[in-house]
């Protein structure tokens, strides 16, 4: 009988954040129209700074009830768990990030040099096999 009921109320969660996710993507969509629209409202020009906070305030409040379903929550938690686990990260020292550059910098230009003298090589042949090279 537990199981039941758990899931009929999973079901009724699920229902609801699909719900939620239909609203935010409305939301999201009006707002832009809304963007559009006020452009040139009732023969004036409103200024697009107007504009572009309505649209901001909009997406906010998308966000805000996208995250209050199930799928923002756990992205929410993913978020939080993913800085947690930067924090954690050991960043290379200047110096050592300094000499990583250096090193990635040599290598690119000694292959630069290596790979034009290969093209070099296989111009100079191609053109000696078609006659091309006089």
């Amino acid at each position: 009988m537990k199981n039941i009921m758990s899931a009929h109320t999973e079901e009724q969660g699920s229902s609801l954040d699909t719900v939620k996710l239909i609203v935010a993507l409305i939301l999201l969509l009006a707002g832009i129209a809304g963007f559009y629209y006020f452009e040139n409202w009732q023969g004036q020009s409103v200024s697009v700074l107007w504009r572009v906070l309505g649209l901001l305030a909009i997406v906010a409040l998308a966000f805000v009830v996208a995250l209050s379903s199930h799928s923002g929550k756990r992205l929410l938690g993913f978020m939080k768990d993913s800085r947690l686990e930067v924090r954690k990260m050991v960043w290379p020292t200047k110096a050592e990030t300094i000499q990583t550059t250096l090193m990635v910098m040599v290598i690119v230009v000694i292959l630069s040099i290596f790979l034009w003298g290969v093209d070099s090589l296989l111009g100079w042949g191609v053109k000696g096999l078609l006659g091309g090279g006089a």
